[in-house]
């Protein structure tokens, strides 16, 4: 193999003029005329067209970026100075870890990807400074390339001493820090964290966008030594790794940003015509699980989303639509859970016990890279525009519970600790999954009371799915079959639309269409409303509420999901009746009051139902009449008696006693007897 030759610098910049003028000089004057003053170029047309160059490239960045800027200048544009080359498209060779970087590495040009944790702010950085000598006038030019500022040691004139500066010359510069993508990760490998330096216009506002926290990134760059300052003032013989950033790519995250071809746009359109669409999407959503189709198609609704609405007097009504699911144990909760996160491309999985408020909200941290405190972004806020899905939501704690209900309901994340306020934009869709109380349902219980969760959070999820597992011989035989056979040939159940193409109908569906709602299909919701207002009928004299304006919402959100999945800018009244649908299964099955028979909501939000609620005002009453007879202590007796007259059971009564007791209205002095707190 013959001996790379050097090539001296003025050829190199010979060549790399070449290269750039038959290939790119057009798009370095359309850039120019945007006020761009950079050039991205595909490292693969350079190997093809150079390969010395090429491997110099790799070499010695450093010199053969400096060249390359250098064969840019060379063009006879105005203002070309200062124009920037970056490079993308590195061969496979250069990919490496961040766990990987080793000192053989330092120097060279190498890509990673991961996700951005922290970003500093933008500073502006002294890339060189003009001295003037005050003895003889020479002016000297020295060169910052390391963290120190420099200034010259001696002029020509053989003074040492002070130089006046005359100018210098900045750059803005931002920190941020690399963590290694979670799915790279092997066993109980933590992920590895490096800084990384972005300097012009990779800090620009257009390419912001790209690292903020929790994007996903691919980043080019030479990995460079910094050294480490000991506390004495002197360096330390280790020192610390850092790339300097050549070039920033997103990886695809959210369905906004999934590209779509024009041959790909053909397929979804022509498949959103298939009259079997609903029922193929429904089986292509969780296709290893048996059943469950009203649950699919919530979950497929879900991944639409509805469509999110800024008034003018700025209230946002947002478009996500919550899920939760409460099941029997093994009942494929979670199995759905993480198909979900696998379709959406920014799906994040969290499971209960090891979730903390913080790590689900924003946790202020100590930050080494700025000194000082810094925000890091928890789950709800990295999948923003994504989808979040919160398992075994029972066994959270409830200080970490309560950090969820601004993300659900207003879709941000505020915090004030340790002198930063900050207000975190979090537009995730959440889809949660808990076991009930007491590990199963109840068959003859209330599902409502079965769900061991605070009323007000259960009130921001839109559907409210309970998984039942209850025997039935036809049903266990189809579902054992399923799952043995899935266990016999693991392919059988391949979806009838494959996942990819699912990811992208539905970001073709988010990303192109808006649906509004019609007269149709309002007038199909605004029905449904009216009369399951109405149909909750008088419970003495307090009115039970079977449905509240947040299912209102609710519907419309579902509505306009379901003319999304037929990818139609109409919301139409089939739309509606689907949505409805749904609603009314989830309310038959959570809200069914079966002491009236009729649906009432207060079950779900407040976990008391209207009928108790008018027993609990009785009961006080009788109380607060046998106080000003008796004194201070009331036979319980007494009270059950008169409760009796009034036409409330026994049971019932006492039922009312211990939950009075239970929220501190009274208590029992001696056995037997009651007086009021």
């Amino acid at each position: 193999m013959q001996e790379l030759v050097k090539i001296d610098a003025s050829e190199q910049v010979k060549r790399f003029h070449d290269f750039l003028e038959s290939f790119y000089y057009s798009q370095i004057v359309e850039n120019l005329r945007k006020d761009n003053k950079f050039i991205v170029v595909d490292f693969a047309e350079l190997s093809k067209f150079d390969l010395d160059l090429a491997n110099d490239m790799l070499d010695t960045p450093e010199d053969t970026i400096k060249a390359v800027e250098l064969a840019v200048e060379q063009f006879d544009l105005e203002d070309i100075k200062g124009f920037k080359v970056r490079f993308k498209n590195l061969p496979g060779s250069q990919k490496i870890m961040i766990r990987n970087i080793r000192s053989k590495h330092i120097g060279k040009l190498m890509y990673a990807e991961g996700v951005v944790r922290q970003k500093s702010d933008v500073r502006p950085q002294v890339t060189a400074a003009k001295f003037e000598c005050p003895v003889c006038g020479n002016i000297i030019n020295v060169l910052q390339l390391n963290g120190s500022f420099k200034e010259p040691s001696k002029c020509g004139c053989g003074r040492k001493g002070k130089f006046f500066l005359l100018s210098k010359e900045l750059v803005d510069a931002q920190g941020i820090v690399l963590e290694e993508v979670p799915e790279s990760l092997e066993g109980g490998e933590q992920p590895k964290r490096i800084n990384i330096l972005l300097k012009d216009d990779l800090v620009s506002p257009l390419s912001e966008k790209k690292t903020n926290p929790g994007s996903k990134i691919v980043i080019t760059g030479i990995i460079k030594e910094v050294p480490i300052i000991l506390r004495t003032g002197s360096k330390s013989t280790r020192f610390d790794l850092m790339i300097e950033a050549n070039y920033i790519g997103a990886v695809e995250e959210t369905f906004y940003e999934v590209k779509i071809s024009e041959e790909e746009e053909q397929k979804i359109i022509e498949f959103s015509q298939d009259p079997e669409l609903f029922p193929k999407l429904i089986a292509s959503a969780a296709p290893s699980i048996y059943g469950y189709e009203k649950v699919k198609e919530a979950l497929l609704l879900q991944l639409a989303g509805g469509v999110r609405k800024v008034r003018s007097d700025k209230v946002v009504s947002r478009g996500d639509t919550h899920i939760l699911l409460v099941g029997d144990p093994g009942s494929g909760k979670s199995v759905m859970l993480k198909r979900i996160s696998v379709i959406a491309p920014k799906g994040r999985y969290v499971s209960g016990k090891g979730v903390s408020g913080a790590g689900l909200t924003a946790a202020v941290v100590r930050d080494e890279f700025l000194k000082g405190w810094s925000l890091e972004a928890g789950a709800l806020v990295l999948a923003s525009n994504g989808l979040c899905c919160i398992d075994e939501m029972d066994k959270m704690t409830p200080e970490d519970r309560d950090a969820m209900h601004e993300a659900l309901e207003q879709q941000t994340i505020s915090i004030s600790k340790a002198n930063i306020q900050s207000t975190l934009i979090a537009r995730t869709t959440v889809l949660a999954a808990a076991n009930p109380k007491f590990g199963r349902f109840d068959p003859y219980g209330i599902i409502a009371e079965q769900i061991d969760m605070p009323p007000t959070l259960i009130n921001r999820f839109d559907l409210i799915f309970p998984i039942k597992d209850i025997p039935d011989e036809t049903r266990d035989e189809k579902m054992a079959s399923h799952i043995l056979k899935l266990h016999q040939n693991p392919d059988i159940c391949e979806p009838e639309i494959p996942t990819d193409f699912l990811r992208k109908y539905i970001a073709y569906a988010k990303q192109k269409v808006t649906p509004a709602i019609t007269d149709d299909a309002l007038q199909e919701i605004k029905d449904f409303y009216l009369k399951m207002r109405l149909s909750g009928g008088v419970e003495e004299g307090i009115k039970a509420i079977p449905i509240s304006a947040r299912q209102l919402e609710a519907l419309v959100r579902l509505t306009e999901a379901a003319a999304r999945l037929r990818l139609s800018n109409k919301a139409m009244g089939a739309d509606a009746k689907r949505a409805i649908e749904l609603v009314e299964y989830c309310l038959m099955q959570v809200g069914f009051d079966r002491e009236t028979g009729k649906i009432d909501i207060d079950r779900i939000t407040t976990g008391i139902s209207a009928s108790q609620r008018s027993h609990i005002s009785v009961v006080k009453e009788i109380i607060n009449d046998l106080e000003n007879k008796v004194g201070k202590t009331i036979p319980i007796d007494d009270i059950i008696e008169e409760s009796k007259n009034k036409g409330i059971e026994e049971e019932k009564a006492e039922e009312v006693l211990e939950k009075l007791k239970r929220v501190g209205e009274v208590f029992e002095p001696r056995r037997g007897f009651i007086s009021r707190i």
